[in-house]
Order: C-alpha cells, then structure tokens, then sequence
C-alpha cells in the first residue's frame, strides 16, 4: 500500500529533482493526460484512438502506413485501434483504386459528428489546463516540444 507524499517529503523532491527539466514534464504530462483522458472518456474514446481519428477525419483517404508514421506508432497496434473505431462505425476502410493491394480510410459521419464532439471537449480541456499561460508562453511550450520531437537523442 502506497502512502501519499506528505508535504514536506514532496517539497524535498522539488527542491531536489525540480532542477530538471523532465522531472517537470513528467509531472505536467501526468496531469494532462489524466484531465484528457476524463476529457474522452464520455465519447469513448482514449488519446490514440482521438488522435487517429483526428488524422482520418482532417485527412480522407489516409492510409494506415502514413497514419503510423505520423503518430509514430507499430502498425499492429494501430491496426487494434482502427478495428475499435471502424467497428464503433466512425471510420469506414475502402480499396484504393490505384493500388488494390492497399486501403484509404475515410470517416463516417457518425465520426465527423463525434470528432466535432471530442474536440470541442479537448480544446475546452486545454484552456482549463493553460488558463494561467498567455499565449506568447503557450507558444513558447510548443515551440520546445517540436524542438524535442526533433532531437536525434
């Protein structure tokens, strides 16, 4: 059984651990993807599965090969998500005329609507999150996250 930190101990792990800047990604990381997941959960729907069906709706006729690359996922797990959200009927697959080797997706519109829907939630998620960041800080994070994204660590 896990005892919460008391106050003091968790003051000490600031002091301590707070000159890192992970330790403080870490943390906002947690928080943020708790709120977002109770964000998602009425629409059924997990991160992944927003994320996916995001690209799928502003991206018709998207294969899955671009839709792994782009989330940098392994194509088995996307293909579990894709069946999830095909059998849920907010995504449908199709043949591509050119390549019949090969399958576009395409959002319903039972998936248009529930899309409209979660991001609606995710953008009021995000201002409930960043309420206190202006703008200009706003754009600072997602300037050092790309940074991130492209570092070759």
């Amino acid at each position: 059984m896990t005892r919460p930190f008391e106050p003091e101990l968790d003051q000490a792990a600031d002091n301590v651990l707070g000159r890192f800047v992970g330790y403080h990604l870490k943390r906002a990381q947690h928080i943020l993807m708790g709120d977002l997941n109770a964000t998602l959960r009425p629409f059924e729907l997990r991160m992944l599965s927003y994320s996916t069906l995001s690209i799928i709706v502003n991206n018709p006729d998207v294969r899955a090969s671009q839709i792994s690359d782009v989330l940098a996922i392994e194509r088995s797990n996307l293909v579990v998500i894709l069946n999830e959200l095909e059998e849920f009927g907010l995504i449908r697959r199709h043949q591509v005329p050119a390549d019949r080797r090969a399958y576009a997706l395409a959002p319903t519109s039972k998936g248009e609507a529930l899309y409209g829907e979660a991001t609606a939630a995710v953008e009021a998620h995000e201002s409930r999150i960043f309420a206190s960041a202006t703008e200009a800080e706003i754009a600072t994070i997602v300037r050092v996250m790309k940074n991130i994204h492209r570092c070759e660590c």
